[in-house]
């Protein structure tokens, strides 16, 4: 059966691309996911889902020949991804939200119009590949082979089902390869900036969402160092991250870090730069992509953060469905909340979130 393709499009030259390029062996159409109600972000070019992204897709779609469709999930996102972001904060962890929003709302809720209408696929214009391995009868993950680009860390949660029906044709080009398909086409996004803030944070105040939108108490508090003592105040923990060193407030022979945070004590403790290095963390909530499961350990290497520098690490499975990982290095700042992507050359063998360190 031929392939009817509905592709999200976020307004970008990247979505625009993939929408082109899929024309070509498949009838296509694309849409828009409204996620979020804010003036704040209408004017501002560096984040997504904003008004002008909605139109640059809307026009996009009407040069190419193709429907476009405009999907209101703001309801969804406020609970799948707002609310797991306060709450991951009010925990004392630095949550992704980004991951987040692919996993509970863009990809499922995308499959379930695309059934409602009839698709057989969705698509979507991140830098990875989708591949089926016939060894191991499963559908793989592999990382863009524009290594600046690679977006696979952020698609970690895929399950099999959804694998199976998403295309994503940019992973196998780079991002110059498609700003030029774009612009030898003359879509209206070829020469667009890349999003870069999250959407509903556009001026990157943290706190002050936080407080203010999602009605988390602050309150100010002991920064103390690892054996409790006292050394100054914070203004609300959930202002600091592991790794901080600005904005302590503290005058101290050597530079201070924050290296950890007790959210029931409303304390923030801080250590020299060598407190930042750890060896060991558990992950909970893992989800494995070129596995079925992790029975035994393996060897792996691991990134805690995106773009970050990869360390070889092993794994091994707990009696309670979460997963240690032992570096063969220790890694700085590595932050409970946070996703540890899990791969073997290119290939995603799954991840989870951060949850305990050392």
């Amino acid at each position: 059966m031929a392939q009817k393709i509905l592709v999200g499009m976020s307004g970008g030259v990247d979505s625009s691309a993939t929408a082109l390029i899929l024309m070509e062996e498949a009838e296509v159409s694309g849409c828009t996911m409204k996620l979020f109600d804010s003036e704040d972000i209408i004017e501002n070019s560096k984040t997504c889902c904003a008004l002008t992204d909605v139109e640059d897709a809307r026009r996009v779609c009407h040069l190419l020949g193709i429907d476009h469709h405009v999907f209101n999930f703001t309801g969804e996102f406020h609970k799948e991804v707002m609310e797991r972001f306060a709450d991951g904060y009010a925990q004392g962890e630095t949550p992704n939200p980004c991951i987040d929003c692919n996993r509970f709302v863009k990809i499922p809720y995308l499959l379930r119009r695309a059934d409602q209408l009839g698709f057989t696929h969705i698509a979507m214009g991140h830098y990875a590949q989708i591949q089926w391995d016939e060894a191991s009868g499963r559908y793989q993950l592999l990382r863009g082979v524009d290594a600046s680009k690679d977006q696979s860390y952020v698609l970690y949660a895929m399950t099999q089902a959804e694998l199976s029906r998403t295309r994503l044709p940019l992973g196998d080009k780079t991002k110059a390869e498609i700003r030029a398909i774009a612009a030898e086409h003359g879509l209206v996004t070829a020469d667009k900036p890349d999003s870069q803030d999250i959407c509903f944070v556009p001026d990157g105040d943290y706190a002050g969402f936080l407080t203010e939108k999602m009605g988390l108490c602050t309150m100010p508090g002991d920064i103390v160092d690892q054996s409790g003592q006292v050394l100054g105040q914070h203004t609300g923990a959930i202002q600091y991250t592991i790794g901080q060193r600005r904005g302590l407030g503290l005058s101290a022979p050597a530079p201070l870090y924050v290296i950890g945070k007790d959210m029931e004590r409303n304390t923030v403790t801080v250590g020299d730069s060598t407190a930042l290095f750890t060896d060991r963390f558990t992950v909970r909530e893992p989800n494995w992509i070129a596995i079925e499961t992790l029975d035994e350990p393996i060897e792996v290497t691991v990134m805690t953060r995106y773009r970050d520098r990869e360390t070889l690490a092993s794994l091994y499975p707990l009696a309670n469905g979460d997963v240690e990982v032992c570096l063969r290095e220790p890694k700085r700042a590595v932050t409970p909340g946070q996703a540890a992507v899990f791969y073997q050359n290119d290939v995603v063998v799954g991840g989870g979130v951060i949850a305990e360190i050392g």
